[in-house]
């Protein structure tokens, strides 16, 4: 059934199946509505997505304009960092002093934000103006904060290349970083316990049976990953690797900046390895989405976690780890897509 009603939405939407939409609702407390599917890949998303699908696939796009886009927990805050300060001629000065939240709109996040948690936030800031301007603005559709930038605008998004304006690409420039479903699945299955507009209080081995059957946010994984790879040959694509980032930051620096029509010197090139070190980026306040922890909308953790690569381990056991292989070598069969640390 589509959800739309507007007949100007070529892409159909369609009501998740009750009882799971029941089961998720239990386990994700953020979302009081309910689940969609979008497309024919049936993208999974919140049901106020359907409040700005159109909006965000007919929005207007600037040649100036660079999007930074992953499934989510794929290293995209680090690489909206490196993306930016290569862009910016290496300006640390308004890197330090402009938290990435205000360089980069998250596109769809006011899609994440139901009213019953946003009314539940206000009411719990009350005594703060910053905090409920916050509160405000992250409750404001994406497509209308972008729409209202000046440029050059550099745009975050998690949606796939299909769900975005079909003339993107042809138009401006887009970073795409990817990351072992593995790694992929630990990191947001601890971001969905403490950012509270997902609020998952399910244990691991649920969020990862979740995860691998197309049951959670912008899943299926494997679909994402496909329509930006089959797009990575676009003079407009840069299709990244965390692993690859994680593995020799030095020499991906230059290919981002020949992406982006820079050059830069050895030296400058290591002073900026040095501001995105791990220990150096997680201690960084502007890219750590602190203002959301000082209005409780993340708690207990950093949003920057670990960093690591191969982390995962720590959280399968046989069982799951048998599964995930399984999975991903289905997945990437009759595909050229691999990843640095799995061996199909």
């Amino acid at each position: 059934m589509d959800i739309l009603n507007n007949n100007e939405y070529p892409l159909e939407i369609e009501e998740l199946e009750p009882k799971i939409t029941k089961e998720l609702m239990e386990l994700f407390t953020g979302e009081h509505t309910g689940f969609v599917r979008v497309g024919p890949k049936g993208y999974l998303l919140p049901h106020r997505y359907t409040e700005e699908a159109l909006n965000i696939y007919s929005m207007a796009i600037r040649p100036s304009d660079i999007f930074v886009a992953s499934y989510p927990r794929s290293g995209t805050t680090w690489t909206q960092e490196l993306v930016w300060m290569v862009a910016n001629d290496l300006d640390y000065a308004t890197s330090r002093a402009i938290p990435l939240t205000q360089r980069y709109p998250f596109l769809e996040f006011s899609v994440f934000v139901h009213p019953v948690m946003k009314k539940r936030f206000c009411q719990e800031n009350e005594h703060s103006e910053t905090n409920l301007k916050l509160i405000e603005k992250m409750s404001q559709p994406g497509s209308q904060i972008v729409a209202d930038l000046p440029s050059p605008r550099f745009i975050k998004t998690h949606l796939p290349m299909s769900l975005l304006p079909p003339q993107l690409l042809d138009t401006a420039r887009v970073v795409y970083i990817a990351r072992d479903p593995r790694d992929v699945a630990v990191s947001f299955y601890h971001l969905n316990r403490t950012i509270r507009t997902q609020g998952y209080i399910g244990d691991f081995k649920t969020y990862w049976h979740y995860f691998m059957n197309n049951l959670h946010h912008w899943t299926p994984f494997f679909e994402h990953l496909k329509e930006a790879w089959a797009q990575r040959h676009h003079p407009n694509m840069l299709f990244l690797f965390y692993e690859e980032l994680y593995k020799d930051l030095p020499a991906a620096v230059p290919r981002v900046a020949d992406f982006l029509n820079k050059k830069f010197t050895e030296e400058q090139v290591h002073e900026l390895c040095n501001h995105l070190n791990f220990n150096n980026f997680k201690n960084n306040r502007s890219v750590n989405f602190d203002a959301m922890r000082d209005a409780g909308i993340i708690v207990d953790e950093s949003f920057v976690r670990k960093g690591k690569s191969g982390g995962w381990r720590e959280y399968f056991d046989n069982e799951m780890t048998e599964q995930a292989e399984s999975w991903i070598r289905n997945n990437l069969k009759n595909t050229d897509l691999r990843f640095q640390n799995f061996n199909s």
